[in-house]
């Protein structure tokens, strides 16, 4: 399980803001941004571990801890999900892999 807590970012604000507000990112939390194939991490506090995914919920590529300023692509995703670094590993996420996503409560 990637996170038991991943907050939508479907508006233009919220992708916006993305995690810049946040001082780090707690184990099972995250943030899923639709529609998005670019990320930075520009101004950021703490390392993110990136997935991007296409439109069938099929990991496209996986970046692991990138630092603040860095700039990360994949064109072939429809959406990211931003993760506490580590996480992509722990749960051993790789190209390919199909997500399932459940909405709790």
């Amino acid at each position: 399980m990637l996170g038991q807590e991943i907050e939508l970012a479907d508006t233009s604000a919220k992708r916006r803001t993305g995690l810049l507000k946040h001082t780090s990112l707690p184990p099972g939390q995250g943030l899923w941004i639709v529609p998005c194939e670019s990320v930075h991490t520009f101004f950021m506090k703490f390392a993110i571990d990136l997935v991007y995914v296409d439109r069938k919920n099929r990991v496209r590529k996986v970046r692991h801890a990138v630092p603040a300023w860095r700039m990360s692509a994949c064109l072939t995703a429809h959406s990211i999900i931003e993760l506490p670094a580590g996480t992509a590993r722990q749960t051993r996420t790789e190209k390919g892999d199909e997500l399932v996503f459940e909405k709790l409560g």
